[in-house]
């Protein structure tokens, strides 16, 4: 394949950025512009010569915009091959101009969405010339450049002044990757809003796309290759914060950091400071306090070790005070909505340690959906934003939660949600002294919760486990009294769990007969 000399071009863009200049580059070089409405305009009062998409087919815009390229002297002048002579034959019998290049970003329908239209508004900013002609421009490639973001016109005027006005064709090859990849992702917005809409949960097709923020050093190994794609919602977290410091995030980072601020979401600015520190997206300690610095430490206290190189998140502006106590230890990542002055120049003295602020917590309530491949396939489901009020809860045991025990076990249900399953959590006074994740039976996790438990008491000098007077939730329910026997043995004295066991008499008897106050939710927290 050959480069093209660039003589002739068609511009048309909703997204005007570095618009005038880079036509401005290309006329210069003696390109011919043809392009249509607001584009041509702009482009007119810059005091460029413009030839309207209407005197090249002899039909004027239509239908509010909506017919305006559709038209064989448009997408022939895109699709003919220049080195097929019957192609050639046609072009000339029927008027058709070559067109070199295409520039187009298509009408805003992802912003437009995000920005609460209703269903006529969506409609109408679906683009249909736009991706007609890109997808007609990238298949002929051979022959013609299609440029679909502005972020690529640098490298087409750098292209053209190292070719002589020409495009070579690996470039050709590369904008032809980007513009199929623009017009998937666009429909999968379109298609993925349309099921959204009008309530189909499971569409026959489904398409997802996302936007490249960066390609990582590497995925969760080193062996493995990764990158990091935003998907446009701009939900509040990880992917949408302001990075202050330190070096870029890894693959295992942002996952942390996303189970890190996810967590820690769930908790209301208004109802006090709460911090979560996680390590290999569990939570290794997670607390309320009077002040964000006492929630760090108390959650810093349920697991010293394992919060050695974790993930702090907090659901406040993180201070001085704070900031000092986290830098006492080695930190992968903090994230908050925002950070103070003081706070900032305290993190500046530690290069490695990572500052993320978002400018506000994302909504625990807000439906998506979450993904995740498997062997010829890949499994979506709606995000588990499943929430409980007291008023839900069913006492099933003689004795009844006090108070303080109803409160400490909402806190460690909603913690217990964010803790890989099978997931046990133990809570006293609004912090975790005791989680145990992801093991392969429920007693197992029972257990390690209660070590857990036993280590912090031992590391801060305690006389008695913090198990001991302290709540357990179960994020799902127990199949036998194993594991509730051991949060009795471990001094527990309620339990919150979703119930639904084929032996949940058994369980409710073995709590009564341990002086257990027990709580059924109606409702699991499996997290894999």
């Amino acid at each position: 394949m050959t480069n093209v000399p660039l003589r002739r071009a068609l511009i048309s863009v909703s997204d005007k950025t570095g618009l005038v200049d880079f036509a401005t580059t290309l006329a210069g070089r003696g390109v011919e512009i043809l392009s249509t409405g607001g584009t041509a305009k702009a482009l007119r009062e810059a005091g460029l010569d413009v030839t309207d998409v209407a005197e090249i087919t002899g039909f004027p815009e239509m239908m509010d915009g909506r017919v305006k390229t559709l038209h064989p002297k448009v997408h022939g002048g895109l699709l003919a091959l220049r080195d097929d002579p019957a192609h050639v034959a046609a072009m000339e019998a029927h008027g058709i101009a070559p067109i070199d290049l295409l520039v187009v970003n298509l009408y805003p329908f992802e912003a437009t969405v995000a920005g609460g239209a209703d269903y006529a508004t969506a409609i109408e900013n679906i683009d249909i010339g736009g991706p007609a002609m890109i997808r007609a421009a990238a298949k002929n490639h051979a022959h013609v450049a299609v440029v679909t973001d502005p972020e690529d016109y640098a490298a087409l005027l750098e292209a053209l002044a190292a070719h002589d006005g020409a495009t070579p064709y690996t470039l050709r090859q590369r904008l032809a990757l980007t513009a199929y990849s623009r017009t998937a992702a666009y429909d999968a917005a379109v298609s993925g809003w349309l099921s959204q809409a009008i309530g189909e949960g499971t569409p026959r097709r489904r398409a997802f796309a996302g936007t490249l923020a960066a390609p990582l050093r590497y995925g969760e190994n080193p062996h493995q290759s990764a990158a990091f794609y935003l998907d446009g919602s701009n939900r509040p977290g990880v992917a949408t914060a302001t990075q202050h410091q330190g070096k870029e995030l890894s693959y295992n980072n942002i996952n942390d950091t996303d189970a890190a601020f996810e967590l820690v979401a769930e908790f209301h600015p208004d109802d006090g400071p709460v911090c979560a520190i996680i390590k290999h997206a569990n939570p290794c300690g997670v607390a309320r306090g009077k002040t964000l610095a006492e929630a760090y430490s108390r959650a810093f206290d349920c697991d010293r070790t394992s919060a050695f190189g974790g993930i702090v998140s907090l659901n406040r502006t993180l201070d001085a005070d704070t900031a000092e106590r986290i830098v006492e230890i080695f930190t992968e990542v903090v994230i908050a909505p925002d950070a103070t002055e003081d706070a900032r120049a305290i993190f500046a003295t530690k290069k490695n340690l990572r500052l993320l602020t978002t400018g506000g917590l994302p909504s625990p309530t807000e439906p998506s959906l979450t993904y995740r491949n498997v062997a010829g396939g890949f499994l979506v489901q709606d995000k588990d934003v499943g929430r409980i009020e007291e008023e839900m809860l069913r006492a099933v045991t003689r004795r009844h939660p006090s108070p303080r025990e109803m409160a400490d076990m909402i806190f460690a249900w909603t913690v217990a949600k964010h803790v890989k399953s099978n997931a046990i959590v133990y809570a006293r006074d609004g912090a975790t002294v005791g989680i145990g994740a992801g093991q392969m039976s429920r007693v197992d996790s029972s257990r390690i919760a209660a070590r857990k438990a036993q280590d912090m008491a031992e590391v801060l000098g305690l006389t008695e486990s913090p198990a001991k007077g302290a709540v357990l939730a179960s994020d799902a329910f127990f199949p036998f009294a194993d594991g509730l026997l051991t949060a009795a043995e471990a001094g527990a004295t309620a339990v919150i769990q979703p119930g639904g066991s084929m032996r949940d008499a058994e369980v409710i008897g073995a709590a009564n007969e341990a002086d257990l106050a027990m709580i059924f939710t109606g409702m699991r927290h499996f997290r894999h």
